[in-house]
């Protein structure tokens, strides 16, 4: 099983910047892939940046060019950084990790998700 927890989300100012961290937790598993998803109030959730165990990246084009997904291996599934927001970044972003699970007797891949973090980008 894999715990995944985000933080670093908060109120800041058109313009500003914040950096989000995805934390994932549990033993006997790699990670192929982090996500970054949001959803905004009344919107159905989106996927915003996407990096896989190699450092390929893919972001939405609403946000290409202001955030970067990084990868990072030491306890933390990765970040999201995200510069120059705009109010409509406002929303609850989740961090989706793909892992493969290893057992003495098997291996299989499960998506596991965080509960969420609000930002919120306002004046």
């Amino acid at each position: 099983q894999v715990q995944v927890a985000e933080s670093g989300g908060g109120l800041v100012q058109p313009g500003g910047s914040l950096r989000l961290s995805c934390g994932a937790s549990g033993t006997g598993f790699n990670i192929n892939a982090v996500d970054w998803y949001r959803q905004a109030p009344g919107k159905e959730r989106e996927l915003v940046a996407t990096i896989n165990k190699d450092g390929y990246t893919n972001y939405a084009d609403s946000v290409r060019g202001r955030f970067t997904i990084i990868k990072n291996g030491n306890g933390n599934a990765g970040y999201l950084q995200m510069n120059s927001l705009a109010p409509e970044d406002t929303g609850v972003y989740y961090c989706k990790v793909e892992a493969r699970i290893w057992t003495w007797n098997a291996v299989r891949d499960e998506i596991y998700w965080g509960q969420g973090t609000q930002v919120t980008v306002a004046s």
